[in-house]
């Protein structure tokens, strides 16, 4: 019991300092003059991720590499059928008026590539080169696109605006919030991340050797569905705001970070074997989860209650496939 106690004390300080961590470091940057547009396509998106990323550097630095490539592969699966899955079942998700097409094909492209490296057996430093190679001509597409669509504004009133409504779409912007804030909210954020995926990748590991469960199973559902809630409960209130693309986005962008700069930086920590079951099942189920996306992105179609439903139901079975 206290090692499941402990799992959940790790994962309650990983998301909270998480969400610390994003909080000082948006309003940090405003505050200094750095554009709003870069820091969501920057700060904002990698430290949305800092939880898979502590928990990856932890457990390839503790010698529990299943549970770094578990955590990627599961929660890129979780992201489709559990994160957008519920939202839709609570209200319907108007995908069919946004336009995330690029970005997608680029996340497609990301799975292929993270695939294919996976079947050379281990990612190593130069997996992560590839990897990293990838995410920044990722960001760097971005950032060429934003830095366009600032040039076409033509008028500086309407610049202004646009500046204004990006600041108030980044997660914890606070124009008013104090010097003293921030600061405390980036000591929280970068003491408490170690120590939440210290706890909670030490506390995976004691339970799959007490149970004689694989460590990549813990990866592929525990930290899995954990490190997943952050995304679920953004999606959440995008859904109820009636906001389908920042749900849809917020899949596709965090899909592409986990498979390009989670796995890229953490196999400079250390190899990261790739366990054969994964490549049998688990990497398969990741690429057709996204390939679902495709009738909502391409086709314009809105994912209904009728397909929400349909999506959590296919992550239970996945779930409980993996379990077996």
């Amino acid at each position: 019991m206290l090692v499941w106690l402990t799992a959940g004390l790790g994962l309650i300080i990983l998301l909270l300092a998480g969400d610390a961590l994003v909080r000082g470091a948006v309003n940090l940057s405003l505050r200094v003059g750095i554009p709003a547009l870069i820091v969501s396509l920057t700060i904002v998106a990698f430290g949305t991720s800092a939880p898979e990323l502590l928990i990856a550097i932890s457990a390839v630095d503790d010698h529990a590499p299943g549970i770094a490539l578990g955590n990627v592969i599961g929660s890129n699966t979780a992201n489709v059928l559990l994160v957008l899955g519920i939202p839709a079942i609570m209200s319907r998700l108007h995908t069919s008026v946004c336009d995330t097409r690029k970005n997608y094909l680029f996340m497609l492209g990301a799975t292929a590539l993270f695939v294919a490296l996976a079947f050379c057996g281990v990612f190593n430093w130069i997996s992560g080169l590839i990897l990293l190679a990838a995410l920044a001509f990722v960001l760097g597409d971005a950032f060429l696109m934003a830095r366009n669509h600032r040039r076409d504004c033509r008028a500086a009133k309407d610049n202004e605006t646009d500046q204004l409504d990006e600041i108030e779409d980044l997660e914890g912007a606070d124009p008013d919030m104090p010097w003293w804030k921030i600061g405390v909210f980036l000591v929280l954020g970068l003491i408490g991340l170690p120590l939440g995926a210290d706890l909670l990748v030490e506390s995976a590991v004691d339970i799959a050797r007490q149970f004689h469960v694989r460590e990549t199973v813990i990866g592929l559902t525990l930290v899995a569905v954990g490190t997943s809630l952050p995304e679920l409960a953004t999606t959440v209130m995008a859904a109820l705001r009636r906001q389908a693309d920042v749900a849809l986005g917020n899949v596709i962008g965090s899909n592409m970070f986990n498979l390009l700069a989670i796995i890229g930086i953490a196999s400079f920590v250390g190899p990261i074997p790739v366990d054969p079951s994964l490549m049998r099942f688990d990497l398969w189920v990741m690429a057709g989860s996204s390939l679902l996306l495709l009738p909502f992105v391409m086709w314009k179609v809105d994912i209904t209650r009728r397909w929400g439903v349909m999506l959590a139901a296919l992550y239970g079975l996945y779930i409980a496939a993996v379990l077996v």
